[in-house]
């Protein structure tokens, strides 16, 4: 089981910087067999000889002179300076070698088959535990950082056409490279957004083609009633907005009146309605209720693009308070959230005891890098 990675090149000029893997204990071992006593640093001996002579390559050195057939492989003038830095060790008959570090090897260049990157396992390992963030064909981190690394430069700008989860751009941010990332679905683009500001806390980005206010939201929700599909998408980004799954990711099939889920706590969930519609009703928070119920759920949540009417203000008070085993804040059963509190609170918008905000994990924060500049392209 394995991936064929696809190298192209626009044109006969190309980039590809050779990456290295650290050199196997056993190779190190018995290459670096010298201590330097000084500094403890271990290093092996290298020839300082060489097959062809070029320019002043057949002094003496020391009262040794190279092997018959063969020229000092440096000049005197380098030969010198490595002598002053220390960088070079004498045989028992004088004859010098340079000092390799281990400490300075740049490893094991890298063959076509790698097999030092783990995947990303359903069940998680500690070191999967942050990276994981419940996407389903993400892929590591080291795996693009690695992509990148080979393919590009500090400052080069890479294009990521089918961005999943965010994985290349969150690749590229780290190295220091100038990013561009697609996705045709809501969910990929909300869980990026949120990916990156959790890794990158100062990161400057443009995102377009999604709603930025009311009116967008709006507009996106009048595409949705003429195209059945556009409006799950219009679901996917409102859910988003608080950090809250996609009950149904492929929409095949029946909801049973679950459009997302957000849990918190050890066990908890929450289940949320999101209506875009102009016309909404007590009726749809009583059936919200039911909906908790049915499903044990702890807290429904309302997301309207609507103003709440007073009588659904009303049943949703009468649902009462939740108050968690391990956290005696009380929180309102049913919630009602609209469109535009989430665009200003995001998933503050609801209110959670014991918030775990895991509903997609949350990304590691990275080193502070400089921030993108925007690409005006």
């Amino acid at each position: 089981m394995h991936d064929t990675l696809l190298f192209y090149t626009k044109g006969a000029e190309w980039l590809f910087n050779t990456q290295y893997e650290p050199l196997p204990i056993k190779t190190a071992d018995s290459w670096y067999r010298n201590i330097e006593t000084e500094t403890g640093r271990r290093f092996n001996k290298a020839d300082l000889t060489a097959a062809k002579g070029g320019g002043d390559t057949s002094y003496e050195w020391k009262g040794v002179r190279p092997p018959v057939g063969r020229f000092w492989a440096y000049s005197k003038e380098n030969m010198e300076r490595m002598d002053a830095e220390g960088r070079l060790v004498y045989s028992g008959s004088g004859r010098p070698y340079m000092k390799r570090y281990l400490d300075e090897s740049r490893g094991v260049s890298l063959q076509s088959i790698w097999t030092d990157i783990s995947m990303l396992r359903g069940i998680q390992s500690t070191g999967d535990q942050v990276e994981r963030l419940g996407y389903p064909t993400q892929k590591p981190v080291a795996l693009l950082e690695r992509i990148l690394a080979a393919s590009s430069n500090e400052g080069d700008v890479v294009l990521d056409p089918f961005c999943g989860c965010g994985t290349t751009v969150h690749a590229a941010e780290k190295l220091g490279r100038a990013w561009i990332g697609i996705d045709v679905t809501h969910l990929a683009i909300g869980l990026i957004e949120k990916r990156l500001r959790d890794a990158f806390p100062k990161v400057a980005f443009t995102t377009h083609g999604v709603p930025q206010d009311l009116a967008g939201a709006r507009d996106m929700a009048n595409r949705g009633r003429a195209d059945k599909n556009y409006y799950f998408e219009f679901e996917k980004w409102a859910l988003s907005l608080i950090n809250a799954q996609p009950g149904n990711l492929s929409k095949k099939g029946a909801d049973k009146g679950i459009d997302g889920n957000i849990y918190f706590g050890k066990t908890s969930r929450a289940i949320v309605s999101v209506k875009a519609g102009d016309n909404v009703s007590v009726a749809m928070i009583r059936d919200l209720r039911g909906v908790i119920e049915r499903e044990k759920a702890e807290i429904g949540v309302f997301l309207t693009l609507t103003e709440p009417t007073k009588p659904m203000v009303a049943e949703a008070a009468a649902a009462g308070q939740y108050i968690d085993k391990d956290d005696d804040r009380p929180v309102p059963r049913i919630q009602i959230v609209t469109i535009e509190d989430a665009l200003k609170l995001r998933d503050r918008a609801v209110h959670l005891p014991l918030a775990r905000g895991d509903t997609f994990k949350k990304a590691a924060r990275e080193e502070d890098r400089s921030a993108q500049g925007k690409l005006d392209l």
